[in-house]
């Protein structure tokens, strides 16, 4: 079964695509070598070293070699709002633990980049015969009430594929809202905004405010918050066309 499939700028389609398997690599740079049997993915630019680096699948993950002396090559996760690794000349093996991922190498004033996905996924299975009681969820999230609406509002932007969106205003999330929720107002999203702070406890509750500092910031932190923990998903915007509950 693959497990890594790499897909060049430009790419036309599947035929243009690297599979590899668990084991097998990808060698990338601006000329293949001579009579080597292992892929290779030409990038054609004389910023480019000839033999640049190199892939390898790895089950459900992959790493990647930087085999330049010179320049540091930045693999960034375009649906993580800027999240990104560097790998530095010379660093081999590095692991890159994202599903969906943008390599991106600096050659002579320009930015290349091509893509590689590791859509395997392998997961443990829950035994039902443990003894005790169930683990409490660490975040307890109803996602038919109208504060997680709102938070789904407040995390559309970067979840649509822009990681450096500025964040909706109160009154955009008011808009986006109204349709669903015909009382929306400034008042009702700002209440759920300072209620989702307290629930993913980000700030005191009201009755020990004057233990902490002020929370400034809020959206930001509860945007990067639900982001970094998958609270919220790109599937589930579709709960923003949904008839809303109460909170």
């Amino acid at each position: 079964m693959y497990s890594i499939i790499v897909v060049p700028a430009h790419c036309a389609g599947p035929g243009e695509q690297f599979r590899l398997a668990p084991g097998e690599t990808l060698r990338f740079g601006r000329t293949p070598p001579d009579g080597s049997s292992v892929p290779h993915l030409t990038l054609a630019h004389d910023g480019v070293s000839r033999s640049a680096g190199e892939i390898r699948a790895s089950g459900a993950f992959w790493t990647l070699s930087n085999l330049g002396s010179r320049q540091t090559y930045v693999v960034e996760n375009p649906e993580g709002a800027g999240e990104h690794i560097k790998i530095a000349p010379g660093r081999l093996d590095a692991p890159v633990p994202f599903e969906f991922s943008r390599v991106v190498l600096p050659a002579a004033g320009e930015l290349l980049a091509f893509e590689v996905w590791a859509p395997r996924h392998d997961y443990v299975t829950a035994d039902p015969s443990l003894p005790g009681a169930l683990t409490a969820p660490a975040f307890a999230l109803d996602r038919t009430k109208r504060y997680f609406a709102v938070l789904a509002a407040l995390c559309e932007p970067r979840l649509r594929g822009e990681p450096h969106a500025p964040l909706p205003t109160v009154d955009q999330v008011v808009e986006r809202l109204r349709p669903h929720w015909p009382g929306a107002s400034r008042t009702s999203v700002q209440w759920n905004i300072d209620y989702l702070a307290v629930k993913l406890r980000l700030k005191q509750p009201p009755e020990a405010a004057d233990c902490g500092p002020r929370l400034n910031g809020k959206k930001e932190s509860l945007v990067s918050l639900a982001l970094r923990f998958d609270l919220v998903r790109e599937t589930e915007l579709s709960l923003l066309e949904g008839e809303l509950t109460k909170r």
